[in-house]
């Protein structure tokens, strides 16, 4: 399934996407600002992570997406939602390849994805972790009308270092609320 948007197409990662994700993911800017990309990118691993995404979108647990621009279909980075179904909760979570930073396509790309998380998988709640280290993440979940809901004091280690995680959320009500401010203010 594909999501679109003005100026991308959000869709499933093919396996001739494995050198670009290489390329991209392999990146040292990348892998400090997530959890769990690796650096070096070892070989294989980002066919290892097309198949399971495959794999785990058919369970309808997480599904992953390849965030390519409309324009020329030039991979910038990834997006995805892990679902929890029992609680009608999803985690989101991003990179964008740093060639491409800058440029307002994750906050397009995590835009669309809340979107389909509240009117096409029918969630009550997104939430996101940014690392502290990180505030142009914080400011893309903060864009997308994601509430701060607080910081977790050394969360997560990462190469032997613990660090802080700021956490976002946002409720379908509040989406709901946000979209109908949008739309007045469309009319005005």
């Amino acid at each position: 399934m594909n999501l679109y948007s003005d100026n991308l197409i959000l869709r499933p990662f093919e396996l001739d996407d494995a050198q670009r994700v290489r390329e991209l993911a392999g990146d040292y800017e990348i892998a400090k600002t997530t959890l769990n990309i690796p650096h070096p990118y070892p070989e294989g691993a980002a066919e290892a992570f097309i198949n399971r995404s495959h794999e785990v979108a058919k369970e309808g647990t997480h599904y992953d997406f390849a965030i390519v621009r409309k324009h020329d279909n030039a991979l910038v980075g990834a997006i995805a939602l892990g679902i929890t179904s029992r609680y009608k909760r999803a985690e989101m979570a991003y990179w964008t390849g740093s060639p491409y930073w800058g440029k307002g396509y994750m906050t397009e790309a995590a835009s669309r994805l809340v979107k389909f998380g509240f009117e096409e998988l029918d969630l009550n709640r997104i939430y996101a972790f940014a690392f502290t280290s990180n505030p142009a993440s914080s400011k893309v979940m903060r864009k997308i009308g994601m509430n701060y809901e607080g910081t977790l004091v050394q969360h997560v280690l990462k190469w032997d270092q613990y660090y802080d995680l700021d956490a976002y959320g946002i409720l379908r009500q509040t989406y709901h609320e946000l979209e109908r401010e949008d739309t007045c203010s469309d009319r005005t």
